[in-house]
């Protein structure tokens, strides 16, 4: 284990060119934090902040916004430390091959400790929050994704309401006539606070004396303790969505703030995920095939029954460079379609907690086995699983051999690293070295 904790230091930025160059360990917040004097910010963000720079750029992780390509892109510049030649600087100047597959290189090109990134100025962004449904989109899709910024969906399981967060810069926003948000905080949270209470009965639960009053939980904790009382229970899981999609209904509304205040997302407590990407078609054509993917995906879950909790969140970003990329393409107008599945861990209790587990993992199994293949769907690598039945793998080594430079990845491990101090356990079950590659 390499932890670069302590390398997170702004080297320098150049203002007039919008680069910023970094140590590898510095995490999101504070580089965006450190950045903000000179008017600068990164062009994009995942949902969280708290990820090392080198990390979100290894796994080719990405924000959303169809105009905008995954965060790996941002990349001008990087430098390897690596067992065989030490320390190499990479730039499409400097050995543009290496360079472009060793931005997604996943840890096992070399560590990462420098990047120089290119960032954007610093804006202002308004974000616009609405319950949608799925006759809507289809109508609209095409122009959610051309004429805003950044747009993601967030599907409610076992509801037809689908939320719409789409965010744009304020300097291009015309402020609408009703600002004012119909409802309170409170109104938005009195269906779920009441499901809470009537379930606290219904479960003959009483709470906890530490506990703090249900009028001062958030909405992401009050869904939290409510899955927790019967996580894998198919009517239970529905009641719980439903009351989501109610929450959504009365939070309708704008708010503004920057750019790296607005586009994260409170993601709840523990969880597993899985999240697939796969093309869309173009920003002028799109193919359709990503509100299909979903579509079919909602269907196997009412028909298997699957206790699956909101939200199915669905994101666009435009192609990448980088050929490991699971959005990586050679045509500029490609746009790639991001959507993660998840079921939340609530609960402590060893038992319940390998309940939730083994129904996640049937959950994805099923997606897997019915939605990868039809629609060429790659997990990111950040959540991707090795299979636990060994007959599996080699099907996983063959798939992903059918969509990335396997041999190109695997020859430039053989001469960076040939005694494979970088590799580890996935690494190799993924990409297992041959003697002739």
């Amino acid at each position: 284990m390499v932890n670069l904790g302590l390398m997170d230091k702004v080297i320098e930025v150049d203002k007039e060119k919008k680069t910023v160059r970094v140590e590898a360990g510095i995490r999101v917040q504070q580089l965006v934090d450190q950045i903000k004097d000179f008017g600068l910010t990164l062009q994009n963000f995942a949902s969280i902040r708290e990820q090392q720079i080198g990390g979100i750029l290894q796994v080719g992780a990405h924000g959303t916004g169809a105009k905008l390509p995954p965060i790996d892109e941002q990349v001008i510049a990087m430098k390897l430390v690596t067992p065989a030649k030490g320390i190499i600087e990479l730039s499409k100047e400097k050995d543009p091959e290496l360079f472009y597959l060793a931005r997604v290189g996943l840890g096992g090109l070399g560590v990462v400790v420098e990047v120089t990134l290119q960032c954007v100025d610093r804006q202002e962004l308004v974000e616009h929050t609405y319950i949608s449904n799925m006759d809507e989109i289809k109508k609209n899709h095409k122009k959610l994704l051309s004429e805003n910024k950044h747009v993601k969906y967030l599907y409610i399981p076992y509801t037809d309401s689908v939320v719409v967060v789409t965010c744009n810069p304020v300097s291009k926003w015309r402020r609408p006539k009703n600002f004012k948000p119909k409802y309170t905080k409170d109104e938005a949270l009195q269906h779920v606070r009441d499901l809470y209470k009537n379930s606290l009965e219904n479960y003959r639960v009483s709470p906890a004396e530490n506990d703090p009053e249900i009028n001062e939980l958030s909405f992401t904790e009050l869904r939290d303790r409510l899955i927790a009382l019967d996580p894998v229970d198919e009517e239970h899981v529905i009641k719980v969505n439903q009351a989501e999609a109610e929450f959504w209904k009365k939070s309708e509304g704008y708010r503004v703030g920057w750019s790296d205040e607005i586009l994260g997302f409170d993601c709840g407590g523990q969880q597993w995920v899985s999240e697939t990407c796969f093309p869309a078609g173009t920003l002028a054509k799109p193919s359709m095939k990503d509100l299909e993917y979903v579509e079919k995906l909602k269907q196997l879950i009412e028909k298997e029954g699957i206790p699956a909790p909101s939200p199915i969140e669905q994101r666009w970003t435009a192609r990448s460079k980088s050929p490991m990329s699971p959005a990586s393409s050679s045509s500029d107008d490609d746009i790639f379609s991001w959507v993660g599945i998840i079921m939340y861990l609530p609960t402590m209790d060893p038992r319940q907690r390998k309940i939730i587990t083994d129904e996640f993992f049937h959950y994805r199994s099923l997606t897997q086995n019915q939605l990868w293949d039809p629609y060429s769907a790659y997990e990111h690598w950040a959540k991707i699983e090795i299979p636990k039945n060994k007959e599996e793998l080699p099907d996983l080594q063959a798939r992903l051999k059918k969509r990335f430079p396997v041999d190109a990845y695997n020859k430039a491990r053989k001469e960076l690293d040939p005694n494979r101090i970088l590799s580890n356990n996935m690494l190799e079950k993924l990409f297992p070295l041959s003697e002739d590659v």
